[in-house]
């Protein structure tokens, strides 16, 4: 029998209570300026840490570092904090007068309030062929950015609409690690799972274009955006897009960048070496904050795993969840919970794994069935956390560019999540599951 401790999850709402809590408070109710911004979300994982720490009976000091030792060092860690590097020193190698070339540009070639239509589009492509949202929004920030200074559009909306797309392709990419673990862990064909998923994400993304477009046509943006723009300071970021596209490893996108990037900042003379290295090593300090919460995150993660938090949460939904239907809510329950308690949607699905395709069983859910609704409720849930690495890497891009936003803010104009939580229980609830020819 696995351990089953609901209290090992009282750590969870530590965490929540100091940071969420601490926030609104800061921000809406004493109407400090940036007063979400203000809560050190480190230091608030830190505390909830050091709760499961102090929860973690019957072991030494040196088992519990072990075994937060073995949460950190699990390989999507890994790979995250190396995204979170690259993509760091890329937005610092091309700074901001390259993100504002790339926006100038694609506003000269649509018309100015179809820009942010633009940008939702583009986060969907790159996303889908870089498997990853972290990468796209990373790179794709700084061009909302300077598409929201340069047309008047809000910051949130451009930046949320970013997220959202990126979300898109996290969701649905062959490539993607959730659409890896989802499909490996029902034993279903990814092909299988891409078309079931795809039924229910096209109308999302197909209401999510239309509400982004009336936002667009009833906001007032000049008629013409005339900026000046360097074509040449474009290659970097056209690299990166193109290669992300056609479905380059995002670790070899992300040198691309940095290696075109350095190129012809150098032979433009925008920077000199001195400064090159410098905009790197600010732009790999600009992940600081977003590494270190995904180290503290794995580390609490693994804590309340071995005092059985994530089992007493699985046998809380099967308990309450029956009938094909329930069932179907209950993985997606069970994921978004999972999701929730480590703000990382390939952990979640991980953990959610064994459970759900037991679940499934029991229910009379198809393997690619299960696999599509723990990957797409798992990217719903993750999308809108504020402790989530896809927020924080969009603060962090922005910060980095000199301006500032609150992720309640990116929250509010998160439209292609929200859509694709209203697709998702339509297709649970209201329109039956086509039978496999198998």
């Amino acid at each position: 029998m696995k351990k089953s401790g609901p209290l090992a999850l009282i750590p969870i709402g530590v965490f929540v209570v100091f940071y969420l809590s601490l926030g609104i408070i800061f921000e809406y109710v004493m109407k400090i300026p940036m007063g979400f911004y203000n809560v050190p979300v480190v230091v608030a994982f830190l505390i909830a840490l050091f709760v499961a720490v102090l929860q973690t009976k019957g072991e030494t000091l040196d088992k519990k570092f072990e075994i937060m030792g073995q949460g950190v060092g699990d390989k999507n860690i890994i790979t995250m904090l190396l995204i979170f590097m690259l993509a760091g020193i890329f937005v610092g190698v091309v700074g901001r007068s390259s993100a504002e070339s790339v926006a100038y540009f694609m506003l000269s070639v649509a018309p100015p309030r179809l820009a942010v239509v633009v940008l939702f589009l583009v986060s969907c492509f790159v996303s889908t062929a870089m498997g990853t949202s972290v990468g796209t929004i990373t790179l794709i920030t700084p061009i909302a950015v300077a598409v929201a200074e340069g047309s008047g559009f809000s910051l949130a909306l451009c930046v949320g609409t970013v997220v959202g797309g990126a979300m898109f392709g996290d969701n649905l990419s062959f490539i993607s690690d959730t659409t890896i673990a989802a499909c490996n862990g029902q034993g279903c064909k990814m092909k299988d799972k891409f078309r079931t998923n795809f039924a229910v994400v096209l109308p999302a993304a197909v209401v999510t274009l239309i509400l982004i477009a009336v936002l667009s046509f009833n906001s007032d943006i000049p008629e013409k955006i005339d900026r000046q723009y360097d074509m040449i300071q474009i290659i970097p970021y056209m690299l990166v897009l193109i290669s992300g596209i056609i479905g380059v490893n995002v670790f070899i996108t992300l040198l691309i960048g940095i290696f075109s990037g350095s190129v012809v900042m150098l032979a433009t003379g925008a920077v000199t070496f001195p400064d090159l290295l410098a905009g790197m090593g600010a732009g790999a300090s600009g992940m600081f904050e977003t590494s270190m919460v995904a180290v503290l995150v794995a580390a609490l993660g693994a804590l309340i795993k071995h005092n059985g938090g994530f089992e007493a949460l699985l046998n809380g939904i099967r308990r309450i969840f029956k009938g094909n239907k329930g069932g179907q809510l209950g993985i997606g329950l069970l994921v978004s919970l999972m999701d929730i308690a480590t703000a990382n949607n390939t952990v979640a699905i991980v953990m959610a794994n064994p459970i759900a395709r037991e679940m499934a069983s029991d229910y009379g859910i198809s393997g690619r069935k299960t696999a599509s609704i723990l990957d797409t409720f798992s990217c719903i849930a993750q999308g809108f956390l504020p402790y989530g690495a896809q927020i924080l890497v969009a603060l962090s891009a922005v910060s980095t560019l000199g301006f500032e936003i609150t992720a309640f803010e990116i929250i509010g104009n998160l439209f292609y999540p929200m859509m694709l939580l209203i697709s998702s229980l339509v297709f649970i609830f209201i329109i039956p599951e086509k039978k496999s020819k198998a």
